[in-house]
């Protein structure tokens, strides 16, 4: 059964205003079918994994459009960037909308030709797997998340079991890819591993060209062993085994592949007590608990990176509520070198809207007591959360609410 995306809206909604959409995604995130099922009739779809079709693209884009006239959707378009140029020449004769759809899953060298050659003309969206308001049948309703009364109204009430501290970390552990929620599924285990060995082990030769795949693997297991923590290059290059220089680029690779994220901390001129390094998340609790050998939801439920793990779950469904709207929020995180921390921090109209991530069902108001030195920050400071795993959502302060994990 197909599991409706909440982004199908804002493709619809784009799709009437460009002529060119490009959506991107990691690997098998679902974005070519996403795209197959919004598109009308008569839009022929095609992916440039076809080596012929690739190669026509690359050696004659004109021609590679003459013979496949739009509407069209190019599946993995980074393999051609050539056809950039040839779908500038396209649009500037006939500025229709919804002419060109695009797919890519390496997003920084793709982003540099279409940004240099479609400039206002090609609307961008990002894609993740599938979120959990999208795995509950809620995609319609979704809305992106503020820890505000207003929000809490247009997503309650809830029933059901999927706040139980099990149920979260079932989810957690399987992971947001489209393919382990087909019927029947495929073995976790087998997934993943041919995940690495398909996918990735491509990608990541096409990118970077690295050779020693191996040594690359070992990188990903030790980022994945990191997330929601702070980046340190010197000692992840150290782990592994690589200049620090490597690790960098490396890391960067994964940035470019959708696969991690870095949270930048939030900051003003005026403050210069914060720390300026950022914090890593992979954007895949399942393929993080893979990598780093969590063989069960019980295990990573009862072991050393069930908070962080808890801590990536909770921060990639925030950023998917906004990307699946076609919405890119100022996210960020808060700590100054007393230690003082917030998870995440959302601005929006000069508002900071703290949250504090913890894996408990009896939330204390103390828990929010950073949140105070964002008070300091020369901005308003908005209703802050603690999201847990409380079944209900409930009051620790006039100011701070108690949100359940399961309500994102």
């Amino acid at each position: 059964m197909y599991i409706e995306r909440t982004l199908a809206a804002t493709i619809h909604e784009v799709t009437r205003s460009f002529p060119v959409l490009l959506l991107s995604g990691p690997r098998q995130v679902g974005k070519t079918t996403l795209l197959e099922r919004c598109a009308e009739p008569g839009r022929r779809s095609l992916s440039l994994d076809r080596l012929e079709l690739r190669d026509l693209a690359v050696r004659d884009p004109e021609l590679f459009l003459q013979t496949y006239p739009p509407p069209l959707l190019i599946d993995e378009v980074q393999y051609a960037p050539q056809l950039f140029g040839a779908i500038k020449a396209a649009v500037e004769l006939d500025r229709s909308p919804g002419r060109f759809w695009l797919t890519g899953s390496q997003k920084f060298p793709m982003m540099q030709g279409i940004t240099e050659t479609l400039a206002g003309r090609v609307a961008i969206l990002d894609l993740l797997g599938f979120s959990q308001a999208e795995l509950e049948g809620r995609a319609a309703a979704a809305q992106p998340f503020l820890p505000t009364s207003a929000w809490l109204e247009r997503e309650g009430p809830r029933t059901g079991e999927s706040g139980r501290v099990g149920e979260v970390y079932r989810r957690i552990w399987r992971g947001s890819f489209p393919a382990l929620y087909r019927d029947p599924a495929p073995s976790w285990e087998l997934y993943y591993g041919s995940y690495l060995e398909t996918y990735l082990a491509r990608d990541v030769y096409q990118v970077t060209h690295v050779g020693e795949l191996t040594t690359f693997l070992r990188f990903l297991r030790a980022v994945a062993a990191r997330t929601a923590q702070l980046l340190n290059l010197h000692e992840l290059a150290r782990d592994v085994d690589v200049d620090p220089k490597t690790a960098k680029s490396w890391l960067s690779v994964l940035e470019a592949l959708g696969l991690v994220s870095l949270l930048q901390p939030y900051h003003t001129n005026v403050t210069k007590r914060l720390v300026k390094t950022p914090k890593l998340y992979f954007l895949d609790t399942g393929l993080c608990a893979y990598l780093t050998r969590w063989t069960s939801p019980e295990a990573l439920e009862a072991g050393a990176m069930s908070g962080a793990m808890l801590e990536t779950y909770v921060y990639t469904e925030v950023l998917k509520s906004y990307w699946n709207r076609g919405l890119r929020p100022a996210l960020w995180y808060y700590r100054d070198r007393d230690q003082r921390e917030v998870d995440l921090v959302l601005e929006q109209d000069q508002t900071l809207y703290p949250i504090e991530i913890k894996k408990t069902a009896a939330p204390k108001l103390e828990d929010a007591r950073p949140f105070a030195g964002l008070g300091r920050m020369g901005h308003t400071l908005g209703p802050g959360a603690v999201v847990c795993m409380v079944r209900e959502p409930c009051p620790l302060s006039a100011e701070v609410l108690a949100v359940p994990v399961s309500w994102l």
